[in-house]
């Protein structure tokens, strides 16, 4: 599985969402650098870096990422932070290897995988700018499927980072992903024990691709846990919502730290 690293330090991985690649989540780096950690971003099968081989279901994409992170950390601490599909598949990592994981964010994350079953606002478009159409030009389809407010710069995000893990995408490989998208059983559900270490769920009030009611009814599963739901924000909410995205996972990164010391001093 192809992985982009960088930094030094405690091991971050980070996941990415369906059809894009590692590449779509490097506008987090600015809130790591200098941070103590260090940065795994995986491909996932049937992303650009990652051919998807066998891989034909989400339960098999779940495996294959904690075989991975096996592989590459063995027995080492670790914390995990996944977007969209990629939060679904980081939720199941933070509770099949809880007792290295020091912590789990979610930005706008699967919580149902069936889109029939979730509860989504209606779709809502805040603000357009016609300046973005000559600067995206074919591609201002792509980027308005999810667009809640409109801006060259979350054009310019979107060119460069999310772009090129759609053109690269492995397209009949996610199509039979796709097919086959919900995981054998919930995370919270597998392990219904409370998720006690500190955690982050970001979601948008506008996305209305995964929601963001559907991330609340855990919030009882997750006592260590900051949600926060995000207006003018959709399912592009890391670009849109940057700023309050950024300082929500700084805040998270400074909980796993005290929360790993509290507990040196306990011990």
């Amino acid at each position: 599985m192809f992985a982009y690293e960088t930094g030094s330090g405690t091991p971050l991985v980070l996941l990415h969402g369906f059809g894009l690649d590692h590449r779509s989540l490097l506008p987090l780096e600015p809130t790591f650098t200098g941070s103590g950690w260090r940065r795994v971003y995986l491909d996932l099968p049937g992303a650009t870096g990652t051919p998807a081989g066998d891989v034909t279901s989400s339960q098999q994409v779940a495996d294959a990422v904690v075989d991975e992170i096996r592989a590459r950390l063995g027995d080492t601490p670790f914390a995990v932070l996944g977007c969209s599909f990629g939060a679904m598949i980081a939720r199941h990592v933070a509770h099949e290897l809880r007792p290295q994981v020091l912590g789990l964010a979610t930005l706008v994350g699967v919580f149902v995988a069936r889109r029939s079953e979730r509860t989504l606002p209606p779709r809502t478009v805040l603000r357009t700018d016609p300046e973005i159409e000559p600067l995206l030009g074919a591609s201002i389809g792509h980027y308005r499927e999810d667009a809640v407010v409109e801006s060259t710069d979350d054009a310019e995000t979107f060119l460069k980072y999310l772009l090129p893990g759609i053109d690269g995408a492995d397209q009949e490989a996610l199509a039979r992903i796709a097919h086959d998208y919900t995981l054998d059983r919930e995370p919270e559900d597998a392990h219904p024990e409370p998720f006690t270490q500190p955690a982050l769920h970001v979601t948008g009030r506008q996305d209305d691709v995964v929601g963001y009611a559907d991330a609340w009814r855990r919030v009882e599963h997750y006592p260590r846990a900051s949600f926060a739901t995000l207006d003018a924000a959709g399912h592009n909410l890391v670009s849109e919502q940057g700023g309050l995205c950024s300082a929500l996972i700084a805040d998270w990164l400074r909980r796993m730290r005290g929360h790993v010391s509290s507990n040196c001093r306990t011990m």
